[in-house]
Protein backbone atom coordinates (compact mmCIF):
# COMPACT_ATOMS: atom_id res chain seq x y z
CA UNK A 1 0.00 0.00 0.00
CA UNK A 2 1.15 3.69 -0.79
CA UNK A 3 -0.22 6.83 0.30
CA UNK A 4 -1.28 9.80 -1.43
CA UNK A 5 -2.27 13.21 -0.01
CA UNK A 6 -4.06 15.86 -1.76
CA UNK A 7 -6.13 19.29 -1.08
CA UNK A 8 -8.49 20.67 -3.60
CA UNK A 9 -10.49 22.86 -1.34
CA UNK A 10 -13.68 20.68 1.42
CA UNK A 11 -12.14 18.08 2.33
CA UNK A 12 -15.46 16.39 2.46
CA UNK A 13 -15.99 16.70 -1.30
CA UNK A 14 -12.04 15.27 -1.89
CA UNK A 15 -12.83 12.50 0.36
CA UNK A 16 -15.74 10.54 -1.05
CA UNK A 17 -14.31 11.17 -4.35
CA UNK A 18 -11.67 9.36 -3.72
CA UNK A 19 -13.63 6.69 -1.47
CA UNK A 20 -15.65 5.19 -4.67
CA UNK A 21 -12.78 5.41 -6.13
CA UNK A 22 -11.43 1.53 -7.05
CA UNK A 23 -7.78 0.73 -5.45
CA UNK A 24 -8.36 3.14 -2.96
CA UNK A 25 -8.19 1.18 0.72
CA UNK A 26 -8.49 4.08 2.99
CA UNK A 27 -9.41 8.12 3.32
CA UNK A 28 -9.29 10.27 6.04
CA UNK A 29 -9.81 14.11 6.19
CA UNK A 30 -7.15 16.54 7.92
CA UNK A 31 -4.92 19.32 7.41
CA UNK A 32 -1.20 19.17 6.18
CA UNK A 33 1.15 22.13 4.59
CA UNK A 34 0.93 24.62 7.38
CA UNK A 35 3.17 25.45 10.50
CA UNK A 36 1.15 24.72 13.58
CA UNK A 37 1.30 20.97 15.67
CA UNK A 38 -2.08 19.74 15.99
CA UNK A 39 -4.07 22.13 14.49
CA UNK A 40 -8.25 21.91 15.24
CA UNK A 41 -10.56 22.58 12.67
CA UNK A 42 -11.15 26.22 14.01
CA UNK A 43 -7.65 27.01 13.83
CA UNK A 44 -7.32 26.13 10.30
CA UNK A 45 -10.55 27.59 9.06
CA UNK A 46 -8.77 31.03 10.69
CA UNK A 47 -6.17 31.07 7.78
CA UNK A 48 -3.53 31.34 10.24
CA UNK A 49 -1.96 27.65 10.95
CA UNK A 50 -0.78 27.59 7.19
CA UNK A 51 -2.66 24.67 6.85
CA UNK A 52 -4.70 23.42 3.89
CA UNK A 53 -7.84 20.87 4.69
CA UNK A 54 -6.35 17.69 2.63
CA UNK A 55 -7.17 14.13 2.22
CA UNK A 56 -4.89 11.45 2.55
CA UNK A 57 -5.34 8.59 0.51
CA UNK A 58 -4.34 4.68 1.20
CA UNK A 59 -4.26 3.17 -2.07
CA UNK A 60 -3.18 -0.50 -3.75
CA UNK A 61 -0.74 0.57 -6.44
CA UNK A 62 -1.54 -2.61 -8.39
CA UNK A 63 -5.12 -1.66 -8.73
CA UNK A 64 -4.70 2.01 -9.53
CA UNK A 65 -1.22 4.20 -10.04
CA UNK A 66 -0.65 7.35 -8.95
CA UNK A 67 -0.66 8.99 -11.91
CA UNK A 68 -4.51 8.29 -12.18
CA UNK A 69 -5.11 9.34 -9.03
CA UNK A 70 -3.63 12.81 -9.90
CA UNK A 71 -6.24 12.83 -12.87
CA UNK A 72 -9.10 12.05 -10.24
CA UNK A 73 -7.34 15.04 -8.45
CA UNK A 74 -7.45 17.35 -11.72
CA UNK A 75 -11.28 16.20 -12.24
CA UNK A 76 -12.47 16.72 -8.95
CA UNK A 77 -11.77 20.33 -8.48
CA UNK A 78 -10.65 23.93 -10.18
CA UNK A 79 -6.78 24.27 -10.09
CA UNK A 80 -7.14 27.76 -11.08
CA UNK A 81 -8.53 29.58 -8.39
CA UNK A 82 -6.05 30.56 -5.97
CA UNK A 83 -6.78 30.01 -2.34
CA UNK A 84 -10.66 28.92 -2.93
CA UNK A 85 -12.89 26.69 -4.23
CA UNK A 86 -16.31 27.36 -4.86
CA UNK A 87 -17.68 29.61 -1.77
CA UNK A 88 -14.78 28.22 0.43
CA UNK A 89 -12.22 31.44 0.84
CA UNK A 90 -8.87 31.17 2.31
CA UNK A 91 -5.19 29.52 1.93
CA UNK A 92 -6.70 26.49 3.98
CA UNK A 93 -8.82 25.91 0.61
CA UNK A 94 -5.73 25.96 -2.33
CA UNK A 95 -5.35 23.24 -4.20
CA UNK A 96 -2.06 21.43 -3.35
CA UNK A 97 -0.29 18.09 -4.30
CA UNK A 98 1.79 16.76 -1.03
CA UNK A 99 4.20 14.12 -2.30
CA UNK A 100 4.86 11.07 -0.11
CA UNK A 101 8.15 10.00 -2.84
CA UNK A 102 10.45 11.51 -5.00
CA UNK A 103 9.00 9.42 -7.44
CA UNK A 104 5.30 10.96 -6.91
CA UNK A 105 6.73 14.67 -7.08
CA UNK A 106 8.53 13.95 -10.34
CA UNK A 107 5.08 12.62 -11.55
CA UNK A 108 3.16 15.48 -9.93
CA UNK A 109 5.07 17.50 -11.75
CA UNK A 110 4.61 16.26 -14.89
CA UNK A 111 0.99 15.85 -14.15
CA UNK A 112 0.28 19.66 -13.67
CA UNK A 113 2.55 20.53 -16.43
CA UNK A 114 0.61 18.48 -18.96
CA UNK A 115 -3.03 19.83 -17.83
CA UNK A 116 -1.51 23.24 -17.90
CA UNK A 117 -0.78 22.02 -21.91
CA UNK A 118 -4.08 20.59 -22.34
CA UNK A 119 -6.03 23.49 -23.44
CA UNK A 120 -8.51 22.45 -20.93
CA UNK A 121 -8.12 25.90 -18.73
CA UNK A 122 -8.18 29.09 -19.63
CA UNK A 123 -6.25 30.47 -16.57
CA UNK A 124 -3.11 29.03 -14.82
CA UNK A 125 -3.01 26.01 -13.11
CA UNK A 126 -2.13 27.44 -9.13
CA UNK A 127 -1.30 24.00 -7.38
CA UNK A 128 0.89 23.93 -5.17
CA UNK A 129 3.23 20.46 -5.50
CA UNK A 130 5.46 19.87 -2.25
CA UNK A 131 6.71 17.23 -0.27
CA UNK A 132 4.41 16.07 2.24
CA UNK A 133 4.59 17.37 5.57
CA UNK A 134 3.30 15.94 8.75
CA UNK A 135 -0.38 15.15 7.83
CA UNK A 136 -3.17 15.82 10.67
CA UNK A 137 -6.10 14.11 11.14
CA UNK A 138 -9.28 15.96 11.55
CA UNK A 139 -11.91 15.53 14.50
CA UNK A 140 -13.94 12.69 13.76
CA UNK A 141 -17.11 13.98 12.85
CA UNK A 142 -15.19 15.26 9.99
CA UNK A 143 -14.30 11.81 8.96
CA UNK A 144 -17.01 10.77 6.16
CA UNK A 145 -18.87 13.24 6.80
CA UNK A 146 -21.23 13.39 3.69
CA UNK A 147 -21.57 9.93 3.64
CA UNK A 148 -22.68 10.13 7.35
CA UNK A 149 -25.20 12.25 6.25
CA UNK A 150 -26.69 10.12 3.06
CA UNK A 151 -24.80 12.65 0.83
CA UNK A 152 -23.08 12.27 -2.43
CA UNK A 153 -21.05 15.42 -2.78
CA UNK A 154 -21.34 18.62 -1.75
CA UNK A 155 -24.15 21.19 -2.41
CA UNK A 156 -22.67 23.76 -4.20
CA UNK A 157 -20.87 21.15 -7.03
Amino acid sequence: MEKATFAAGCFWGVEITFRQTPGVTETAVGYCGGHTDNPTYQAVCTGQTGHAEAVEITFDPQKIDYAQLLEIFWQCHDPTQLNRQGPDVGTQYRSAVFCHSKQQMEIALASRMQQQNSGRYNKSITTEIAPASTFYRAEEYHQQYLEKRGMAQCHWK
